[in-house]
Formats: structure tokens, sequence, C-alpha cells
């Protein structure tokens, strides 16, 4: 069972709402991914008891609310039984999201069951309306309906740019791989895969290595579609485990045996500008974009580093 929270907000950190939303969603069991839209509140949601995992969502969309522009963008990583806040933004932007899955939604909440069994008070509170929901579905959460969970949690927060500026994206995930890595020794794999479009292409994941120093390795999509990449290239389960330090996939998906080879990376960089590529579901830090825009600038702020 996955249940996707959209983390309800104020100012620069998180409404207490969200602890009810993950209080409501821990009674169901499963796993539990929480939203920070803008990144708002990554940290804090990440120590909730009962929390999985943290994705936060950086873009320029996110510098005010827009529904339209953060669910698109929000769309692609909610799963299961989606939960956010019956607040008035939390009540449109639950619309919008099931909108965009083709969900159907029920607001305002009051009780929630194992079996997707939810109720809400009708007609002014005179009478109580019980539905049984399949997922997907969304559902808003009365505030103060549910008892918040407590504090002690360890999740893993995920980072995915939607940025214009590719740059800063670039800059802001090399920026936090430094902190976990000695460049003077460090072991980097930069891999690319199909969406790289022509093999010729991989002579720039060469130029970006030769800058620190890299092993250059191949997605099996990569492999299988042409000759000129080499199978001594390929990271996964039929060829190549690798565990360096960073190791930065460029146009790879993210099939189950190419994760199987690199998942255990210390920092993993994603760049795919397909925003619903599962790579993004083992990444460090998800950047959304061509390769084209992402390379020149990973090449820049990786000679930074040397």
């Amino acid at each position: 069972m996955e249940i996707t929270i959209i983390a309800e907000t104020s100012g620069e950190g998180l409404h207490p709402v969200t602890e009810q939303l993950v209080g409501a969603a821990s009674s169901l069991g499963g796993a539990i991914t929480v939203l920070c839209p803008g990144g708002v509140g990554s940290n804090d949601a990440s120590v909730i008891s009962g929390v999985t995992k943290v994705i936060s969502l950086q873009g320029d969309c996110f510098s005010s609310f827009d529904s339209g522009s953060w669910s698109t963008v929000m769309a692609p990583f909610s799963q299961g039984m989606i939960m956010a806040s019956s607040s008035p933004s939390g009540r449109e932007l639950g619309a919008q999201i099931a909108s965009k899955i083709g969900a159907p939604i029920v607001q305002d909440i009051t009780g929630i069951e194992p079996g997707y069994k939810v109720t809400r008070s009708v007609y002014s509170g005179k009478a109580v309306e019980t539905s049984s929901l399949t997922t997907p579905c969304v559902v808003t959460l009365r505030q103060n309906a549910f008892e918040g969970a407590s504090g002690g949690g360890s999740a893993e927060i995920v980072v995915v740019d939607n940025s214009s500026e590719v740059s800063v994206a670039v800059k802001e995930a090399i920026a936090k791989a430094g902190e976990r890595m000695d460049v003077s020794d460090a072991e980097i794999v930069i891999s690319g895969g199909r969406g790289m479009g022509d093999p010729s292409n991989f002579s720039h994941l060469n130029e970006v290595a030769d800058v620190i120093g890299a092993a250059v390795g191949a997605s099996r999509a990569a492999v299988d579609s042409w000759d000129e990449i080499p199978h001594s290239m390929q990271v996964g389960q039929t060829g190549k485990t690798v565990n360096p330090t960073l190791y930065i996939a460029v146009g790879i998906s993210g099939a189950i045996q190419h994760l199987a080879g690199m998942r255990s990376s210390k920092y993993i960089v994603a760049i795919n500008k397909d925003p619903d590529a599962p790579i993004f579901g083992v990444a460090d830090y998800g950047i959304v974009a061509t390769w084209e825009d992402a390379l020149p600038a990973l090449k820049e702020e990786l000679g930074n580093l040397s």
C-alpha cells in the first residue's frame, strides 16, 4: 500500500496538520511518502515517525501558490492514496492532482479506516457519509480530526528539481554531493542511457569525466541499442555493479536491472527530461532537464570542485 501526503506549510515550515495527515496515514499501514512543494519543511517532514520518504520538489513554480502548475509537477509523484489538508489551498491542489491522474476525490473527511473506507459530515453535520475507495484516489482531511504523528523518524530525502534555470539546479546538486565526498580521492561514475539520443553524444559524457577523473558507464538499453557502446561499459544486473561516492545518471530511465547495479552508490544525481522516470525514485537529487541543457553546467560545476 502506498500513501502520498501533500505537506501543508506555514511560512517557512510545516503546518501541524501535516503531522495529522501522517498520523491518519499510519493507521492504514504501508509506505508513506511526503511531497514538500518548494522543498519547504523537508527536513521537518523527514523526522516525523512513520514517514518512509520525503520528496523535496524544487522549481520556479513554487515561488507563489498556483494549483495548476504545482499539480503538474506533483502529479507524477502522487501514488496510491493521496492525502492533503482540507485547507483552501489543499482542497484546490488535491482536486487538480485528482484531475491530472484521473482519480476520484473526497473532500473534508473526518474518519478513515483500513480498506480505504472514509467518512465525512454532510448536510451541515446532520448526517455522516461513508465511502469505500480504491486507489489511486485523493482525500483531503479536516484539521484536528486526526491525532498527529510523533517525532523520531529518519526518512530519506530525495530532491527533484524542475527549475527552468538548469545551471542553478546542477550547481545545487553538485554542492550537496560535495558535502559527502573528498574530491581528491572520490570515485565518480557518470553513465548515459538511451536518452542520450545517439552514441556519438557519449563524447559529452567523456568530456565531463575527463574534468574530474570519472569512469563512464552506460545502461543496458544504450548497450543493446548501439554497437558503438560496448558491453564493458554496462552498469546493471547483467553488467557491472558499482558503488562510487557519486553516481551521475544521464538520460537513464531507471530500469530495475540498472538500479540493481548502482543503487548502493553513496550519492546519486539523476538527469532526465521525463519527470516520471523511475530513476528519480532512488536519486538523492533529480534534475528534470535534457542532457543538452544539463551537461555543460555539470561540466562547469565539477570543474570548480577539482
